[in-house]
């Protein structure tokens, strides 16, 4: 280490003497017996761990390895270097300087105050190149955060019916509040929006896997059979739609797990399905299904899991509303199809926990007038629905829960999204 705090690595393949020039411009403190046995690598790897102020390379013959060592770091050198070598061809200058060298001199022209002059070149030009990156760098932050905050505006004029203006006030105000930059604070409204598709998207998988179940026991007590085998493919198309989504996300090891066991839940359903229905396979896609009802339920909780998405519980208390309407028509069907007990004992259960869920949401203060509205439809669908199930075994009864849980399907999905690109849950 020398008086302007450098770091100097000297390297020559063959061992060669160090030049009295260099000896002389670097002063005490530097050991060359150990410097002459220093790789490329070596030294790079030794220049940034001890956050070296300035490197000098004294390469009589093997630039080659510099090169290579340079390419494999694939980084921006943390202090200027100077190169000073054998001579070199034109392309071999042209990719050192490439790779970040900063100055260079021929071996032979070497002495000190040549190497000195070497030296001012290497900081200047690296001061430069230093300043041209911090620049670069904070263009391409800027043009990042207006892709962010245009895509933020969308999402809140669509949701809100708002003008652009009114929209990009919404988001520097919010910015303001949490002492954020805008492009933060718009980053993290597209994100709350992809998440709560993907909550959504979840959710969805545990209502389809019960309508499958459903669609299936309409087929076999033949209730409306041929409108059951179009809504059944939907349904399974629907499914697949949401895997294909739910994949395309960045999931951390528990999402990506529970993923997997969601779709292998899945894949051994869909395996039952394409069987013969009866009574033997209906009882078997019921397992199935609640396999998968499991296993949906399990990864809708990991994705609303996050912190930052904890918000987002009530488009997972909406989605689940789907599930129970769709659940209790099944075990109503199934336990007059099958005479199944286990389905019968689920029916109170399952009107108990719709029944608390959709006081919750009324209550919620997360509202609005078509909110309001939708819930006031859903809560009258509803009671269709529950004595849809006490007439199941009439003709009636059964044609009542068919219509009901398909319409609360509906109402919940509007709502579950009127939920997702809800403004308050866009900025939580």
């Amino acid at each position: 280490m020398n008086a302007v705090n450098s770091l100097l690595f000297v390297y020559s393949s063959d061992a060669a003497p160090v030049p009295d020039a260099l000896r002389n411009a670097v002063g005490g403190g530097v050991d060359f017996s150990e410097a002459a046995r220093a790789t490329p690598r070596t030294m790079l790897s030794q220049a940034v761990a001890l956050g070296a102020h300035e490197i000098v390379a004294l390469m009589p013959e093997g630039v080659q390895d510099l090169v290579d060592a340079l390419s494999e770091a694939r980084g921006v050198l943390p202090c200027p270097l100077s190169l000073v070598s054998e001579p070199l061809e034109r392309d071999c200058h042209e990719k050192l300087a490439a790779l970040g060298v900063n100055a260079w001199m021929a071996i032979e022209s070497l002495d000190a105050q040549s190497l000195d002059a070497l030296r001012g070149r290497a900081r200047a030009r690296w001061a430069r190149e230093s300043a041209l990156r911090t620049e670069l760098d904070a263009l391409r932050t800027r043009f990042d955060e207006r892709k962010w905050i245009d895509r933020a505006k969308g999402l809140l004029m669509a949701a809100r019916g708002i003008g652009e203006d009114e929209a990009f006030g919404l988001l520097r105000g919010a910015a303001m509040h949490a002492n954020l930059r805008l492009g933060e604070v718009s980053r993290s409204v597209v994100e709350a929006s992809r998440w709560a598709d993907a909550i959504n998207r979840a959710g969805q998988l545990r209502m389809l896997s019960q309508r499958l179940v459903r669609l299936s026991a309409q087929a076999l007590a033949g209730i409306d059979a041929k409108r059951a085998r179009v809504l059944r493919t939907q349904s399974t198309e629907r499914v697949q739609d949401n895997f294909v989504h739910l994949a395309a996300l960045e999931l951390d090891e528990t999402g990506a797990r529970a993923l997997a066991q969601a779709l292998a839940s899945w894949n051994a359903l869909e395996m039952v399905l394409g069987m013969r229905i009866s009574p033997q396979v209906l009882a078997d896609i019921d397992a199935h299904a609640d396999v998968l009802l499991l296993a949906a339920e399990a990864l809708t909780g990991v994705l609303e899991a996050s912190g930052a998405r904890r918000a987002l519980r009530i488009v997972n208390i909406c989605g689940r509303q789907r599930m129970r309407a769709q659940r209790l028509a099944k075990d109503a069907l199934l336990a007059s199809t099958l005479s199944s007990s286990a389905s019968r004992e689920r029916l109170a259960p399952t009107m108990s926990e719709f029944e608390s869920a959709l006081l919750e949401l009324e209550q919620a203060p997360l509202s609005s007038p078509d909110i309001r509205t939708a819930l006031a439809s859903a809560r009258d669908e509803w009671l269709r629905l529950v004595r849809g199930v006490r007439e199941i075994d009439t003709a009636e009864g059964r044609a009542a829960l068919v219509r009901s849980s398909d319409a609360l399907v509906e109402t919940f999905d509007q709502l579950t999204a009127s939920y997702e690109h809800s403004l308050q849950v866009l900025m939580s």
